[in-house]
């Protein structure tokens, strides 16, 4: 038996009927498909090395400490494996039309939380993986390290049958196992004694998260009223976009700033196009303010699969029109979030919260999403992925796509996955309150041609004259009104 983390069991607070809280994605594979059989029996030989997949939630009676995690006695390979098909043609479109409706539907909590989707029928003879994990079991990051084991052909197999699942405890058992640890904190008393031992690194430390807090708390003001905010449906859509990690290093070693800064000025231009086509007045000062998750995982936690994330919160200048304005102004705005340490200030409030009831942790965490006026428009999510090709039973991964969900009062937000020199957006967009999320996704496309025209004009003057552009789309000659295809609920 094994407690969550407060953050951990927030992600299980925070779900309703309209707000599922799982993250996945989809991984498009060279063809042909490998029997169904066989990649069963290649997830089968790797769960030893991920045990939460084979545990179960339970929660505390009577709310007095975090759910705990159990070993599932009626664990079943074949419920959480699926397979399916997209019908001809086999389009993208088709597969996020699709994916839209799986992504849409909760996870059942009384079965270990996650599924693994085979869906055939892609152009070019191509297949797909469907994955969808619940939030409280990974963050992005450790999400990547969880792939890496399971679609690692190197990593060694064990037989499907040698494990046994541990005792279901009794709910009097959960209920007193917990009253007990509550009673004798552990790891409080280790924490004090490493201050003690390092008393200039514990100042140190606390200087940095006192002015994070101050900082951050700048940040808390609501924003504005917008179409990007607002009441959400339980029905999702889902898009996506592409760029070539070259590309935005060529920007960044002309224009200066970070990887990530260049990405957040493409995004920059995706929201833009997008209220523009809303009809919505954009003024010279118009920000959009994004949270962006930042991974506080410490050297020597790489294994640990649960969530190690605090936030940081950025304005996206979508009121300036020149992209390398908009790439200067968020550079200077994040240099200022790392020298404000709003990270470090976030990552320890988080874990304070451990000293406080869980059913408390519930009502606020609830209360903070379901508010009509929160502190931000968006969130914008981006976790590094392999660098070099993935194989998954010989059939090289091409491309993956990442979905996070919408919470709250939130409609769209947009997650990065880097992998094998590509950035692969996917956009989560709430059904009727973001019919066109293809338009913000064109725009994250175009804008990352209006940079490298302003880099190397001679070069990229006909970069995409006529030619598809990544994800399968052409180069529109003016702002689009979004994509004739429509997502179904």
């Amino acid at each position: 038996m094994e407690w969550m983390s407060p953050i951990d069991s927030s992600f299980l607070h925070v779900e309703n009927d309209v707000t599922p809280m799982h993250i996945g994605g989809v991984s498009i594979f060279e063809g042909p498909p490998p029997p169904f059989e066989d990649l069963r029996a290649m997830v089968a030989g790797k769960l030893d090395l991920v045990p939460r997949y084979r545990q179960k939630v339970r929660f505390v009676p009577l709310a007095v400490g975090s759910p705990v995690w159990i070993d599932d006695p009626h664990f079943s390979l074949d419920y959480h494996m699926r397979h399916t098909a997209i019908p001809a043609p086999g389009s993208e479109a088709q597969l996020r039309q699709m994916a839209s409706r799986v992504f849409s539907q909760h996870l059942d909590r009384n079965k270990p939380l996650w599924e693994l989707w085979t869906v055939e029928g892609l152009r070019e003879g191509r297949w797909a993986l469907l994955s969808k994990v619940h939030h409280c079991m990974v963050d992005g990051v450790a999400a990547t390290d969880l792939m890496s084991v399971m679609f690692s052909d190197s990593t060694a197999r064990s037989a499907e049958d040698a494990w046994s699942p541990g005792p279901e405890p009794s709910s009097i058992e959960v209920l007193v196992r917990t009253l007990v640890r509550r009673a004798t904190p552990a790891g409080q008393l280790d924490a004090l004694q490493h201050a003690m031992r390092t008393p200039m690194e514990t100042l140190r430390s606390l200087g940095e998260i006192a002015r994070g807090t101050v900082a951050a708390s700048r940040t808390l003001r609501p924003v504005a009223p917008s179409s990007l905010t607002g009441p959400i449906g339980p029905h999702r859509r889902w898009s996506w976009a592409q760029a070539r990690l070259t590309d935005i290093k060529e920007v960044r070693v002309a224009l200066g700033g970070t990887v990530n800064d260049v990405v957040l000025t493409l995004i920059t231009n995706g929201f833009r196009e997008l209220l523009e086509s809303r009809g919505e007045e954009i003024p010279g000062d118009r920000v959009i303010r994004t949270m962006v998750p930042v991974s506080v995982r410490r050297r020597g936690e790489e294994g640990v699969y649960n969530n190690r994330v605090s936030a940081v919160f950025a304005g996206l200048p979508v009121g300036l029109v020149d992209p390398a304005l908009r790439l200067q102004q968020i550079r200077a705005e994040m240099d200022g979030v790392k020298q404000s340490k709003q990270a470090v200030a976030g990552d320890v409030l988080t874990s304070l919260s451990g000293f406080a009831p869980p059913m408390l942790l519930a009502l606020g965490s609830r209360l903070v999403t379901l508010s009509p006026r929160l502190n931000m428009h968006t969130a914008t999510t981006n976790v590094p992925g392999p660098q070099q090709p993935v194989q998954t039973l010989g059939r090289r991964m091409l491309e993956s796509y990442p979905f996070v969900p919408v919470v709250g009062s939130i409609r769209i937000v947009v997650a990065i996955f880097s992998y094998d020199g590509g950035l692969y957006f996917g956009i989560t967009g709430d059904y009727d309150g973001a019919p066109d999320i293809d338009v913000l996704a064109a725009g994250i496309e175009r804008g990352m041609d209006d940079l490298l025209a302003l880099v190397t004009p001679a070069k990229h003057a006909h970069r995409n004259g006529g030619k598809p552009r990544a994800g399968g789309r052409k180069a529109p000659r003016k702002r689009p009104k979004g994509r004739s295809e429509k997502a179904v609920k």
